[in-house]
This record gives C-alpha cells, structure tokens and sequence, in this order.
C-alpha cells in the first residue's frame, strides 16, 4: 500500500516536470516579435571587466572595434591585472578614439572586485546604453551590436541573450555545453513568458540611467557572482525587457577545460540562485527538484512496483519533450548542439546539479578567479 503511494505521488511529480517542459518548449516556439529595425541607432558603450586577460583582450579587442555600428565605445575595465594587459591598453588606446581604458589599482574592502571594476566602467560610459560581455568572449560576427541594439526601445530597459561556449573534443565540453542550453531554455523561457529572472553577463544589454538610479550593484557589493543574474532578477520586469535570439546576437565563450575549474563556475553561479526573488526560487526549485525525482525516485520505483511500464513511459515522455525543446531552442538561438546526445547528457546532469546544488547550499564563500 505505501509502495502504491508512492507511485501516485511519483506519478503527480513527473505530470508537473512534463508540464515545465512542455512551457518551454510552446515558449521557445513562439513566433518572434517584430524587433525596432527603423529610426535612429542609439549610440552604445561596450563595457569589458578584464582581470589578467592580455591574451584574450587581443583577440576580442580588434572584434569589437570591427563591428558594423556607428556610434559605440569600447571600455575596458582593468581590475588589477598582474600581466602586461595596462601596458596593451594603453598602447590600443592610444590608437583607436572609440577605445578606452579604466584603470583598477585596489577594489574598496568588503566590495567584489568584478561588481566595482564593472561600476567604474558604466560610470566612463559615455553613452546610455550599455552592453556587456567578458574578455574570453568573442561575438559570432560583426552585427553584435547592431543585432542587440533592435531591442533597445525607448520603454525598454533590459535586453537579454545567449552565449554559448566553443565546442572542443571531450566529454567535458559536450556536457559544459549542454549545461548552457539547458540554463538558457529557463531563463530565455521565463523572459518570452514575461517573467525574466537573469542573463547573462557574457551577453547583456541594461541602461546606463537605470544602473545609477538603482545604485547598481550596492544591494549585494559584496557577493561574489550576481553582476548579472542577481542585477536582471532584482530590477527587470516583463513589458520593459526584450529576448534578443538569432546567430548574429552569438557571443561565444571559452569554456572550463578541467572539471575543478567547471565546478567552481558552477558553484558561484548556483550559490547566488539563494538570493533571487521568492517566487523565481520557488519556480526553480519546484522544476529542479521534480527533474532529480523524475530519475532517482522514478528508477527504484519502476523496479520495485507493479508500474514498470507507466512510469518508464513518463521518463520517456520527459526524455522526447526535453529533447524537442532542446532542438528547438538551439535552432532560435542560431547554434548547432548535438541533440541526439540529450538524454545521456540529461541523466548525467541529473547528478552534477545534484551534487553542485547540495554543496551550493552550504557555502558561504566563493572565489571569481584562483
């Protein structure tokens, strides 16, 4: 008798992730809004902290300053680098007007180094818009900016995007990209519905007047992480955000190439989900949560119960509607991801939240760099 309950509530649990997916996937294939493509351009500034990237900033630098746009500044950040990255800028600067530099000597005590280098940089912001990404980013091509600025609307404040990491050999890199579309299916989902809870700082868009009038980052300074979840949660709202999508909004970024460093990503990210707002946790937490049951309570179950059949059926209806959305997603966002790979990728992912989930919960301090 308990056995059989069991299943009915396993069986109420799988109903509710195959409803999460089933909203991802009808958002994800929702035809487009017609995106501002008249009028005036607005004058954008492109804001980069960077904290010993010399080598990446070359390759990024000369990207950005090639793109098809007619008003845009480039601010590079140097948040106390120890390599040769003060001297590069300033040779870089000297030569190209559109390119500035904000120099970091020491980050106020109790303040993330990350968070005050960023302020600093929208502070020397000339212009109201700004667009951020990080130094080991490169965009698709030269209509970033151009492509991210059709939603920069004059009752818009937010615009939102994607940015994938490279593909490279290995397991590793298949499941650190995996990873990617799956946050991204969530939080890009949640922002078509009208309910965004976070971007991405690799490929972001706010206004300058909007950062000053909130005091930017001054509710969580001292938090490692949240420059850009924790800023979108606290101050976007539906009617004033816009999900940029298409191949030419790309901005492409070098993945973790060793599981340490990956976990320590990851845990910085997780470990800033504690302080979303309550209803984006609840929201979270209930899919996540349903999503882990759905393997490790819906395999035992169909071993020991007289229900083998209906719940791998639900396992496997899960499997086909997470893998249709997946295909759908990558297609809108203007990428290429292996989805034949998703349901190995799936149960694997199933343990890694686990695990990062459970040590996020109990840490208090994380690190932005080693």
């Amino acid at each position: 008798m308990a056995l059989e309950i069991l299943v009915f509530i396993y069986f109420g649990i799988a109903a509710i992730q195959i409803i999460y997916w089933i909203v991802f996937m009808a958002a994800m294939g929702r035809k487009k809004e017609p995106l501002r493509t008249e009028g005036p351009l607005p004058a954008v500034s492109v804001v980069i902290c960077a904290h010993d990237e010399e080598e990446n900033l070359r390759r990024l630098i000369p990207i950005l300053l090639a793109q098809d746009y007619p008003t845009f500044e480039v601010i590079i950040v140097n948040d106390r680098s120890n390599d040769n990255t003060y001297d590069m800028l300033l040779e870089e600067t000297g030569r190209n007007p559109r390119l500035r530099m904000v120099h970091v000597d020491k980050a106020p005590p109790h303040v993330n180094g990350k968070k005050f280098g960023i302020t600093l940089g929208i502070k020397a912001a000339q212009h109201e818009w700004i667009l951020l990404t990080d130094a080991d980013c490169q965009p698709q091509n030269n209509q970033w900016i151009r492509t991210m600025s059709t939603g920069f609307e004059a009752d818009k404040k937010f615009v939102i995007s994607y940015s994938p990491y490279y593909r490279e050999p290995g397991f590793l890199n298949a499941f650190i990209r995996f990873e990617s579309v799956m946050t991204a299916v969530q939080y890009i989902s949640f922002a078509l519905l009208g309910n965004p809870y976070m971007g991405v700082g690799r490929n972001l868009a706010y206004r300058k007047s909007l950062f000053l009038d909130v005091k930017g980052f001054n509710n969580f300074l001292n938090v490692t992480g949240g420059d850009d979840d924790l800023f979108v949660n606290q101050h976007a709202r539906g009617k004033e955000t816009v999900v940029a999508l298409g191949e030419d909004t790309l901005v492409y970024s070098i993945p973790k190439r060793t599981l340490k460093s990956f976990f320590r990503q990851k845990l910085r990210h997780l470990s800033v989900g504690k302080r979303y707002r309550f209803k984006h946790r609840f929201l979270l937490a209930l899919f996540v949560i349903t999503g882990l049951l759905t393997w490790f309570a819906g395999i035992p179950l169909a071993i020991f119960s007289n229900y083998l059949y209906a719940i791998v059926g639900l396992i496997i209806l899960r499997i086909i509607l997470l893998t249709i959305t997946t295909h759908i997603a990558v297609k809108r966002f203007g990428h290429r991801f292996e989805v034949w790979a998703v349901p190995f990728l799936d149960f694997i992912y199933s343990f890694y939240y686990l695990s990062t989930g459970l040590v996020a919960l109990v840490t208090k301090k994380v690190r932005w760099k080693n």
